[in-house]
């Protein structure tokens, strides 16, 4: 049984962004409507007047945070939570769904409105000289896709940690975005049990995890992210990388490696599900 609420990805938020650019970079914001005080945090004082008549120069992400730069020096940051989604139009939009929070109008004529029913999502502004310094960007480890993330980061990261490795890789402490899915996904492509012990993978098992991570994230953003539930992509359309999931949420099915005969297993590991292959997972 998979989480009854699962949150964006890497994947999911990198492809949002990937969405957003083209009609974003570059346009002026020449109306912003704000129609609730509050998501998961309040909104900052008079957010929609200080977004209105700026320019988005370019947009990041970092983690599973989007990162819009503004013209003036400040940043709007946008999480999705658990059931946040940004969809776009160049067409009058139809009337305000009660879940549409929050929407951006450019000077191209594109609408972009932020959803998100369980309102676990959040907008801030940042100054963006201060980024490096904002409490929940400060902590994070590497980018998974940077050159800063390899055999021997990871290597450093992990060790003396004795949590289970699943775990200590959904710490964003030692690496920046991974979720539940693709930690799973990653661990069945190194063949690591994410039972096993986060102290014994640096070496070699580590530099098996570093390539196995990097392919399921580029994947999943080549399908275009994994639609779980309320997760579209920035153009409205579904993601699909679900149906190259080699082992989650496949519990009881045949492994698929080569040699083995087993099926894959599902156990619950800090409240969260994990699947693996008890046989060429150690």
């Amino acid at each position: 049984m998979l989480e009854r609420r699962t949150m964006p990805e890497l994947p999911e938020v990198e492809t949002v962004c990937r969405g957003l650019r083209p009609k974003l970079e570059g346009r002026l914001l020449v109306d912003v409507v704000q129609r609730r005080p509050d998501l998961r945090f309040p909104f900052p004082e008079n957010f929609a007047a200080r977004l209105q008549g700026r320019t988005i120069e370019r947009i990041d992400r970092r983690a599973k945070y989007i990162l819009a730069h503004l013209d003036d020096g400040w940043t709007l940051m946008v999480h999705l939570g658990m059931s946040g989604r940004m969809t776009l139009t160049d067409e009058a939009p139809p009337r305000a769904d009660k879940h549409d929070h929050v929407e951006l109008r450019t000077d191209e004529g594109t609408t972009v409105r932020f959803n998100d029913a369980r309102r676990f999502g959040f907008m801030d502004l940042i100054h963006t000289a201060a980024l490096d310094d904002y409490p929940m960007l400060a902590s994070l480890g590497p980018e998974p896709l940077s050159n800063a993330f390899n055999e021997v980061s990871l290597s450093e990261a992990l060790r003396g940690r004795k949590t289970p490795i699943k775990s200590a890789l959904l710490d964003q402490k030692v690496v920046a975005g991974l979720g539940n899915i693709y930690v799973c996904e990653a661990l069945f492509r190194a063949s690591i049990s994410p039972k096993r012990s986060a102290h014994t993978v640096p070496g070699q098992r580590a530099a098996r995890l570093v390539p196995a991570i990097r392919d399921v994230l580029n994947a999943a953003i080549a399908a275009g992210g994994s639609s779980l539930r309320d997760y579209v992509q920035a153009d409205g359309e579904l993601g699909y990388f679900q149906h190259n999931w080699r082992v989650y949420g496949r519990e009881g099915e045949s492994c698929g490696q080569e040699g083995c005969d087993c099926t894959i297993r599902r156990i619950v590991q800090s409240g969260r599900s994990t699947f693996y292959c008890g046989k060429h997972q150690r």
